[in-house]
């Protein structure tokens, strides 16, 4: 790893945390833990992002590429300043999640896995979340969850997520 940090000291102090829960020389089991922690402070998980996580930890590259491209919650592309995700899964769909989907697209004239024309907002398609009984349930830059989004509270969403 070269002298030069990509990431700010808190972050790795972060990182050293997670470190710290699993035995010595295991620092490789905090892979998870070190990619959101980057990607909170960078926004995404960058090719320098994974290098610099890889050589933190004493990994190859591509062992850490592997977890960030297999769990869907990592921004493997920059994201827009703010990040939506809703849930599809069968208890949401049922509750209305894919008329939500469609007038989400619509509104913002993007599909899943792209970001607005003006860099606003980037849909993304998220597995079940654990709020079923709050179907359908969105996620708002990975941190604020919100339940019961259906069709009338799209043009309300859309603005807030545009004003941040």
């Amino acid at each position: 790893m070269s002298d030069e940090k990509l990431l700010s000291a808190d972050a790795y102090r972060a990182i050293d945390k997670e470190i710290a829960k699993y035995p010595e020389g295991r620092k490789s089991s905090a892979v998870m833990a070190a990619l959101a922690i980057a990607q909170n402070e960078i926004g995404w998980v960058s090719e320098s992002v994974v290098e610099d996580v890889a050589g933190y930890l004493d990994m190859r590259p591509i062992a850490v590429w592997e977890v960030a491209t297999f769990y869907g919650m990592y921004n493997l592309e920059k994201p827009g300043r703010s990040k939506l995700a809703i849930c599809t899964n069968l208890p949401c769909a049922l509750q209305g999640a894919n008329k939500t989907v469609d007038q989400l697209k619509l509104k913002l004239g993007i599909d899943f896995n792209e970001t607005a024309l003006d860099g606003s907002v980037t849909l993304k398609e998220a597995e079940c979340m654990g709020a079923c009984g709050d179907a359908p349930v969105v996620i708002i830059n990975d941190r604020e969850m919100r339940g019961k989004i259906g069709v009338s509270d799209i043009d309300a969403l859309i603005e807030e997520l545009k004003a941040r």
